[in-house]
Parts: structure tokens; C-alpha cells; sequence
């Protein structure tokens, strides 16, 4: 199998603890199933997730992702084969928004669309290493071909 690395952004419409319990829920039941990894970033201005597995399963995922009406604007960042997964454990991780990701006006202003692929996987790096007990061996920069949409 061929290990595809996907990372899209997206804007939220009508962003609740509720709406996410279910994104969540469903996502590790339907990713679990499907052996699609990876990492979801909630925040009210901007949903970043990262996908990992096999690349039909991981694009079948993602146009099922553009459809969801719980958000707009999904936009690939970063499409590539991989080497490994950087999140081999979790069927679909959450993480709250973190302090040092860019801010609610460089949001607004363009920095996500802006970014680079290095600078846009540098934070699911960041994640990796941030994780309890998270693997040492994990390279600070992965190795992978890179293939951008």
C-alpha cells in the first residue's frame, strides 16, 4: 500500500463542543474502519486536519469531508506520499487549539493559505513530539516525496 498524507483547512459554520463530539466520534468509527490515521485542530475560525492511509481511501474521505455542510472552503495544503504515518495510533485524534498556531487575524488575513508545506507539517510534527509518552524516533522532518494538488 502506498501511505498518502493529506492536510486540508477549512472555515467552521456553527462551531460547538457538540458539533465536534460528533465529528469526532464518527471520524475514529469510520477511520478506524477504513485504517485512516491522523490528527483534527478545532477552533471557531479554522479546522486543520491531517489524514493518513491508503490513497483512495484517504481521497474517498476527503470529498466526503468537502460535502459536510459543518464547514466551507475546505482547501488541500499538503498532498504527498509518505515514508511512515505520523499518527499510527489515533483513528482521529482532537486537539484544542494551540497558543502558538497562528492567530484569529493572521487567520483571517491569509497565513494558513500562505503557509508552506514545511511550515503547515511542522505543526503535526510539533503535535507528535507534544503527545504523552509520543515516540522518540520520530524524525523532526519526515521523510517523503513531495507532490503538492
Amino acid at each position: 500500500m502506498t501511505l498518502m498524507r493529506l492536510i486540508y483547512a477549512s472555515h467552521p459554520f456553527g462551531f460547538d463542543d457538540l458539533a465536534l463530539s460528533h465529528i469526532l466520534k464518527t471520524a475514529q468509527k469510520h477511520n478506524a474502519a477504513a485504517n485512516i490515521t491522523g490528527t483534527l485542530i478545532c477552533r471557531e475560525d479554522l479546522y486543520l486536519q491531517l489524514l493518513e492511509g491508503a490513497r483512495a481511501d484517504v481521497e474517498a474521505l476527503y470529498e466526503k469531508i468537502k460535502r459536510d455542510d459543518r464547514h466551507a472552503d475546505a482547501t488541500i495544503l499538503v498532498q504527498e506520499t509518505a515514508a511512515q504515518r505520523l499518527f499510527p495510533m489515533w483513528a482521529m485524534r482532537h486537539d484544542p487549539a494551540k497558543s502558538w498556531m497562528w492567530t484569529r487575524d493572521q487567520v483571517s488575513q491569509g497565513a494558513v493559505e500562505a503557509a508552506t508545506r514545511d511550515e503547515v507539517l511542522a505543526i503535526f510534527v510539533r503535535l507528535v513530539a507534544e503527545q504523552p509518552g509520543h515516540l522518540s524516533g520520530i524524525p523532526q522532518s519526515c521523510p517523503m516525496s513531495h507532490s503538492k494538488p
